[in-house]
């Protein structure tokens, strides 16, 4: 049985895999060849960030599993994937807290007025200017999944009201005031002074922030992105930035990456751009291996799999009440 891995492993992380089953041959494919070896996998783990071969490796009928190491999946839940008997797994919520945490730092860095500060740094200016307070906002969090959950926790202990939005609106958190249908987006985007989206990318959330969604915020809201960049529509975000109904954005991801230099994004006094590294942690390859050891031993006994992705939404379906 054929492992292809795509993502960067050690010696030490092939060997762990090894070590699950003799029958498991593991083969490190690394960006470079990803595309070349993956129609000869049974088994891939990884996430291609190149293009690869999709329907070839569809239609030679080898692959059985995709484990991805990113929790979202629109880098291989292509059309011939769904409709394929393939089995997707995801790493849902294995690095919620590094999100939450990348999530804390762009939303503080906006309130407490760290752009400015940077830029008067720079000029060794120590001018005192306003800045805003995180305490006793109302936040809506749109999507709320293992990501979304997580950053509910950290943000509670800042008394601020919470509201969340989720395609499965169950198993509301007590401290989350209100949780919402997904198809309440525009009266939860009128409520709140913060909006963060966690949210996967698919055909239904693709350009959910758009002009209308963001006419529905608040004048002076805050948008923060560590969900997919295709899921805010970018000129749209511009011309609320630009037109004062947001006062500020924090993107971890912009809808192409990397963000192109002649954005206007880059030079916006109240925008803060870091280049997608939400979940990324000196732990993320260890913990990435564990967890597909782990599914793989399930695999291998025949035994339900952690993190089963429904194909046609795009992450695994939410345990019901």
């Amino acid at each position: 049985m054929r492992v292809v891995l795509c993502y960067p492993v050690e010696q030490r992380h092939r060997d762990q895999i090894a070590a699950v089953s003799p029958d498991v041959e593991v083969v490190d494919a690394g960006q470079d060849r990803i595309a070349e070896l993956l129609p000869t996998a049974d088994i891939f783990c990884g996430h291609a960030k190149v293009p690869v071969p999709w329907e070839e490796v569809v239609a030679a009928g080898r692959l059985r599993w995709i484990q991805s190491s990113a929790a979202g999946m629109d880098h291989c839940l292509v059309p011939s994937v769904i409709d394929s008997d393939i089995l997707v797994t995801s790493a849902s919520g294995l690095f919620a807290n590094q999100v939450a945490e990348q999530t804390l730092a762009l939303l503080l860095g906006l309130q407490r007025g760290l752009p400015t500060f940077f830029r008067q740094q720079q000029t060794k200016d120590f001018t005192r200017r306003p800045t805003g307070d995180l305490h006793g906002k109302t936040v809506g969090i749109i999507g709320l999944g293992g990501n979304g959950r997580r950053i509910a926790e950290i943000l509670a202990p800042f008394h601020v009201r919470l509201l969340a939005t989720d395609l499965f609106p169950q198993n509301k958190p007590s401290h989350v005031e209100a949780l919402h249908p997904a198809a309440a987006l525009h009266d939860v985007l009128a409520q709140v002074d913060i909006v963060i989206l966690c949210v996967p990318l698919n055909p239904q959330t693709h350009h959910m922030m758009d002009t209308e969604a963001f006419a529905k915020m608040k004048q002076g809201s805050i948008l923060i992105n560590v969900a997919r960049g295709p899921v805010v529509d970018e000129l749209a975000l511009v011309n609320a930035l630009e037109s004062g109904r947001l006062s500020g954005a924090g993107l971890d991801v912009t809808e192409l990456e990397p963000l192109s230099k002649a954005s206007p994004l880059w030079e916006m006094p109240n925008v803060i751009i870091t280049p997608h590294v939400g979940a990324q942690s000196a732990s993320r390859v260890d913990n990435s291996t564990a967890l597909f050891c782990e599914n793989l031993e399930c695999y291998l006994r025949g035994e339900p799999l952690i993190n089963v992705v429904d194909k046609e939404l795009g992450f695994p379906r939410p345990p019901s009440d």
